[in-house]
């Protein structure tokens, strides 16, 4: 009888034991890999570091621009209504990107008489179909969660998360799974 007992409880100590040190092993691992959040100092230090760099003289001499002003000001222009989540009113100026564009589906628009980008993402398969029935001076309701710009291109980028035209809607970006 004890000889059973002892062969039912060894086992159990040598999977508890097991199951606690692989626990420890995963906690450190986890915790090892968590970056700490960089002070205001490091960041500061970080990108005066990045701007001596090739890449950030450019990308001053673009912001000093006259095209670079043009471009920050007009995606200055719409934070306000992105932050808000207010809906901005468009006319398609454009089917196409501009030449050489890495943006994937996207049209130029015109908001508050300036030309955006209207960049919605790499093309699936019948995800962007209801937005190539547009055309050229078709009117749109926008919504966008952020705004962008590159030295590369001549015109902000507004990401496309809600497109509607005539109180239907065209286009609406699915919320990501499993995230916040």
């Amino acid at each position: 009888m004890k000889k059973i007992i002892y062969v039912l409880i060894i086992p159990l100590v040598v999977a508890s034991g097991l199951a606690f040190a692989y626990r420890e092993i995963k906690k450190e691992t986890s915790e090892k890999s968590t970056p700490k959040p960089l002070s205001a100092a490091e960041r500061e230090a970080a990108l005066k570091k990045w701007e001596a760099t090739p890449d950030g003289i450019q990308y001053k001499k673009w912001e000093a621009s006259a095209e670079g002003k043009k471009v920050l000001a007009g995606a200055a222009k719409l934070r306000k209504s992105i932050r808000d989540s207010i809906p901005m009113e468009g006319v398609v100026t454009s089917l196409a990107l501009p030449p050489g564009s890495r943006l994937g589906f996207g049209l130029m628009v015109r908001i508050n008489g300036d030309d955006y980008i209207l960049s919605f993402g790499l093309q699936q398969s019948t995800e962007f179909q209801p937005l190539h029935s547009l055309k050229v001076n078709d009117k749109l309701l926008i919504r966008s969660r952020f705004v962008s710009y590159a030295p590369k291109y001549s015109y902000p980028i507004v990401a496309g998360d809600y497109v509607e035209r005539d109180s239907k809607i065209l286009y609406k970006r699915a919320p990501r799974k499993g995230g916040c």
